[in-house]
């Protein structure tokens, strides 16, 4: 998708700013010198960002918004390998590919990194280095995991994800999901019914409370640990 146009030196559109910008108020940042490489780009709700097999030129920081890293497979349905909140990278590939397509949750501000930048400043640069090094295990342990919940019970997996959600977004007992419960089914490997029954489940047992469709309230973290064991 970012191979339309050269602005600034980053190929994308028109409406890119090209000027580095700054990690927003809250976020972590991933190296300040990687952050002032970048440049900041706008994505709308469901528009893509890059294709499954484009050339993987860039590394990618989500500033403001979530992303959502997806692969469809042959028979027409859909995997979706991560969700990626502000603060966190994505786009990182062993190979010159992308190996899955990725889209704007919702309106998203994303950071634009040429990754042969990143990649010539580690050479030169021993912190950029192991932060590139840390970043990278830390996605390969994300894998990781999320192999391994797809091997659980329905219960169990739901029950993970929000869990993980939980950690991640440092929401407390309040989580607030950005994505449709469709997402949250594709992630998983679950059918959405699946999702919705065992959401209902969760509910009836006093674990959690759905005020809304995308609000969830951990109600008792020790009994849903204990799902999750």
């Amino acid at each position: 998708m970012l191979a339309q146009m050269d602005i600034g030196g980053i190929p994308g559109r028109t409406r890119a700013e090209a000027a580095p910008i700054r990690p927003a108020d809250g976020v972590c940042p991933f190296g300040g010198a990687i952050d002032l490489m970048g440049a900041s780009m706008a994505f709308a709700r469901n528009e893509e960002i890059y294709g499954e097999g484009e050339p993987a030129e860039y590394l990618y920081k989500v500033v403001s918004g979530t992303v959502r890293t997806y692969k469809t497979l042959a028979d027409g349905r859909r995997q979706v390998g991560a969700f990626h909140l502000p603060g966190e990278m994505f786009g990182i590939e062993t190979g010159g590919q992308h190996a899955f397509s990725a889209e704007a949750i919702d309106d998203a501000k994303v950071l634009v990194i040429k990754r042969s930048a990143v990649f010539s400043l580690a050479e030169r640069d021993n912190d950029v280095a192991r932060q590139l090094w840390e970043l990278t295990a830390r996605e390969l342990q994300r894998v990781q995991e999320h192999l391994s919940l797809l091997i659980k019970t329905a219960q169990e997996r739901v029950v993970g994800f929000l869990l993980e959600m939980a950690e991640r977004a440092h929401a407390g007992n309040q989580i607030e999901l950005p994505m449709s419960r469709q997402d949250i089914a594709d992630y998983l490997g679950l059918t959405i019914e699946t999702v919705s029954r065992t959401l209902t489940q969760l509910a009836t047992m006093a674990a959690i409370e759905v005020p809304t469709s995308r609000r969830i309230v951990l109600r008792n973290r020790a009994a849903l640990a204990r799902l999750n064991a």
